[in-house]
């Protein structure tokens, strides 16, 4: 820069932000007009100044390491444009454009003067003090505010301000999104169950794939197991609703969650913070960008976590529902040349954790299973009316467990209610999880127009989940499940910019290799051999599987943009998609429970002279399906949007891996894909230059929908038939200062079973009048926090975040004791004392109000009688620290 102007020192305090927005500031705070050309600041992040300066000696401080400088003229008119190196990795047309650009800053201040009125208001003062959200919701980076999708988009900043620390938080700030985890058949902790808008999966088994996308870097997770992660290196979220079935991997039927963790930037860069609180919570993480030099950087990042659990085992004092959780993530970034730009990332982690904490909800005492094992117990006055029991015998009668007023270790009755914290289960527990992925990203410019954009990886996760399903000393039914999967996949993408034209080509390849192997340990068939061992006090029978399931996916697709105007656009896409499915098991049920595995596995079936109930031969299914979308957007002269939008999606089907008895034929039963078809109507606009209010209505087509049933005491894949699902959703965010944020959200579903699939033989089945699991009618959440400068550029916020859930149902049969039966309000507040760039404070107290909800449910009460339930962790306050240099 020039000398300075005369004058004194200026007080400023000035956040690190995008650098737009402190431009506006230091004109504010230094009463000077800051002239700059928006295209030339947009994306770039300022670093903060606090403290007494000179104007001229801020601004040099909150450009450095921008590629922006800052000059004065002879008349004092500060101007901020590219440097001229900068502008030299843009291309000769940008040079030439930033000469121009200086020329009209020259201009403007010889007109003008440094002081005067009028300048001030040629200066770039007036611009939105709300923030621009880039997405890529269509495979490239656009303005959220030009895009026709409905997308929540949460940068690193939103997320640490809205206090958003996983996945399973994301449904608290996003509309129409159910984010849970401790998938209900699992016994994993990170097992995800996801719905948006009313489409998801509740099965989190590898026999059926998720739902909602889940995408961590643009690369697929084929498996729902590992879906509910901490976040500790992420720069931004975005959560796209409504079925995406042009763009994006596989199986984005419901939508698609889209996570990017951070890349190493150009300067040096150290991130450390920790928390601790209640439960004896302990937190850390770090991270370290080392450039090695000016096209290459890394990035390392590490962080763990440890929480106790919140339900406790009467039996052995075992904390249920605990945090033990350690990751690591690195990245490399090189710029290989001018035109092509290399990424290399490496993630692990690393889960070893007590079971899910389920509670005792209710016990049928009329159903066999919870009889049996009551009759072999001791149970005084049960009965069951299976041999080698004969009339006569006290014992034999219809299936009945007597009700007593405490809790009996021989009894499976209602007794065993310890409350919504407490577990009287006594068999083995766990939940593990172990992940590792590659993947290499390369970008390359073709030409000015075209880039080719090829991401390849490999993801290896291995999980555990035991669980004692009844919640009670007896044996009614526990489940031991491991599986370990290995998926590859690789797209390329062509990404065509024109001056009217936008488009995008590619391919798709997704290939997944899993083994199973699961154990349940149950009272049940009742077969003499049975019985008569249980009602002597021996070991009843378990199912056992061992299963391999292949998935191999292949796909093409192109969408294109066409701008009719400078205001009308049109955008078509399509996509074919072939799955090939395959699956042999060795599937049987072994009396006693407590006999080994075989070893060698049996090769026969039933039919053969063997004990398996299917053949072991491998099975095999083609599902292919063409989805598309279209849409149409007009933007007003005041920069509002509105978008018409049609899209498809469909999720192929598989096979049931989960048999007490033989299927027909001892084939495994198909279940066959689902498709939504989606039409949108919505706008985006910001009212003012404070005030962001963006809308959709939609409705959606759900057909042949996958949902659980049971068949005896099994939990098997049907489709079901038919819904429609109509909804609204809104978001809007008022900013009338940089003290002041107020932001929110709401949502309303209103889902209709239109046409059933009956299921012979199935129990807890849907009918006209039941609702779609996890759909609730109204969702809603608000966010207020103020900012109160204090001296030496710190400031104090207190917020306020406020969730709101209607009343839903938790499984397809809609089970009123595990479902969530009232509406819920949830609320967190959080102090965050902050210097402005550095150090930053923060005390979270989450659900404020310690309200009792449960956030997952589970039953079988036909055959094996029991139901389950967890519920949300209560009031909890945590502290921490950050620091940042």
């Amino acid at each position: 820069m020039g000398p300075a102007l005369a004058g004194g020192e200026i007080e400023f305090d000035i956040p690190a932000q995008p650098a737009d927005k402190a431009l506006i500031l230091l004109g504010q705070q230094a009463n000077e007009p800051v002239l700059y050309f928006y295209d030339d600041v947009q994306g770039k992040t300022s670093q903060a100044v606090n403290g007494t300066y000179t104007a001229d000696a801020a601004i040099d401080l909150l450009l450095a390491g921008t590629g922006l400088v800052a000059q004065r003229n002879d008349r004092g008119v500060l101007t901020v444009a590219l440097s001229q190196d900068a502008s030299l990795q843009t291309g000769e047309r940008e040079v030439e454009t930033s000469v121009q650009r200086r020329g009209l800053f020259a201009s403007l201040a010889l007109l003008f003067g440094a002081q005067s009125e009028a300048l001030a208001q040629a200066a770039p003062q007036a611009r939105p003090a709300l923030e621009e959200v880039v997405v890529t919701a269509r495979r490239r980076a656009e303005d959220l505010q030009t895009v026709p999708v409905a997308v929540t988009a949460l940068t690193a900043e939103a997320l640490e301000r809205r206090q958003i620390q996983a996945t399973t938080d994301l449904d608290r700030v996003t509309p129409s999104l159910q984010f849970t985890s401790y998938g209900q058949l699992s016994g994993n902790n990170s097992a995800a169950v996801v719905f948006i808008r009313g489409v998801g999966q509740l099965d989190p088994t590898p026999a059926v794939d998720p739902g909602v996308g889940i995408y961590i870097d643009d690369v697929y997770m084929g498996r729902a197991v590992g879906g509910a992660m901490d976040f500790f290196d992420v720069d931004n979220i975005q959560v796209l609703r409504g079925p995406q079935g042009t763009l994006f991997g596989r199986n984005t039927i419901g939508g698609a969650v889209l996570i990017n963790t951070v890349l190493p930037g150009d300067e040096p860069e150290a991130t450390f913070r920790a928390r601790v609180g209640e439960d004896n919570l302990r937190e850390v993480f770090g991270a370290v960008t080392v450039p090695f030099n000016e096209r290459a950087s890394f990035r390392v990042a590490g962080g763990a976590r440890k929480r106790d659990g919140y339900v406790t085992r009467v039996f052995d004092g075992l904390d249920l529902g605990d945090d033990d959780v350690v990751s690591f993530n690195a990245s490399l970034r090189w710029d290989v040349s001018d035109s092509l730009e290399m990424i290399v990332r490496a993630d692990y982690s690393k889960e070893d954790e007590n079971g899910s904490p389920f509670v005792f909800k209710g016990i049928n005492t009329s159903a066999p299973v919870a009889a049996i094992a009551s009759v072999g117990a001791g149970c005084p006055g049960a009965t069951i009316p299976f041999a080698p029991l004969e009339p006569g015998d006290p014992r034999f009668g219809p299936p009945s467990v007597p009700e007593t007023d405490a809790p009996d270790p021989r009894c499976a009755n209602n007794a065993w209610d310890l409350g919504p914290y407490t577990n009287g289960g006594n068999a083995p527990v766990e939940s593990t999880f172990d992940v590792r992925g590659t993947s290499v990203t390369l970008n390359w410019n073709l030409n000015d127009r075209v880039t080719l954009h090829s991401i390849s990886a490999y993801r290896n996760s291995e999980w555990t989940g035991i669980r004692d399903a009844d919640n009670t000393p007896l044996t009614l039914i526990t489940t031991d499940y491991a599986s370990e999967s290995t998926q590859i996949s690789q797209e390329v993408r062509l990404n065509y910019g024109g001056e009217r034209v936008n488009g995008v080509v590619g391919v798709y390849y997704f290939d997944e290799d899993t083994d199973d192997h699961v154990t349940v340990p149950l009272a049940f068939p009742p077969s003499p051999p049975v019985i008569g061992s249980i009602i002597s006090g021996g070991p009843g029978s378990r199912d056992l599987q061992f299963v391999n399931l292949t998935t191999e996916s292949i796909a093409v697709f192109t969408e294109w943009t066409y701008d009719v105007t400078d205001a009308l656009s049109l955008t078509a896409g399509v996509r074919y998609t072939e799955d090939d499915k395959s699956m042999q098991g060795y599937i049987w049920n072994i009396f006693p429970a407590t006999a080994p595995d075989p070893s060698p596995l049996p090769t026969l079936a039933i039919p053969d002279g063997g004990p398996l109930f299917i053949y072991p031969d491998r099975f095999n299914e083609t599902f292919d399906k063409v989805t598309g979308s279209a849409s149409i957007q007009y933007t007003f002269d005041n920069g509002w949007m509105v978008y018409g939008s049609y899209s498809s999606s469909f999720k192929s089907g598989g096979f049931n891996q989960r048999f007490n008895a033989p299927p027909e034929n001892f084939v495994p039963l198909p279940f066959a894909e689902e498709t939504v078809d989606s039409i949108e109507l919505g706008f985006k606009a910001d009212i003012t230059d404070t005030f962001r209010l963006n809308g959709a209505i939609f409705s959606s087509d759900y057909d042949d929908i996958q949902l659980i049933y049971r068949q005896g005491v099994v939990p098997l894949l049907f489709n079901a038939g038919r819904a429609t699902i109509d909804g609204a959703e809104l978001e809007f965010q008022f900013v009338p200062n940089d003290r002041l944020i107020l932001e929110g959200g709401l949502s309303y579903l209103d889902d209709e079973i239109k046409d059933i699939t009956e299921v012979p033989g199935a129990t807890a089945t849907i009918t006209p009048d039941n609702t779609l699991p996890f759909t609730p009618k109204l969702q809603g959440n608000v966010g207020i926090g103020y900012r109160f400068p204090l001296s030496n550029g710190w400031s104090l916020t207190p917020r306020l975040d406020v969730s709101y859930t209607d009343e839903q149902y938790f499984d397809a049969g809609n089970t009123e004791i595990t479902a969530q039966q009232d509406s819920v309000t949830v609320t967190n507040l959080s102090i965050v004392l902050d210097s402005g760039n550095r150090w930053r404070a923060t005390l979270l107290v989450e659900n404020l109000t310690d309200e009792l909800y449960p956030v997952q449910g589970n039953a079988s009460l036909a055959t094996l009688g029991y139901a389950e339930i967890i519920y949300a962790r209560g009031r909890n306050v945590q502290a921490g620290v950050s620091f940042r240099f």
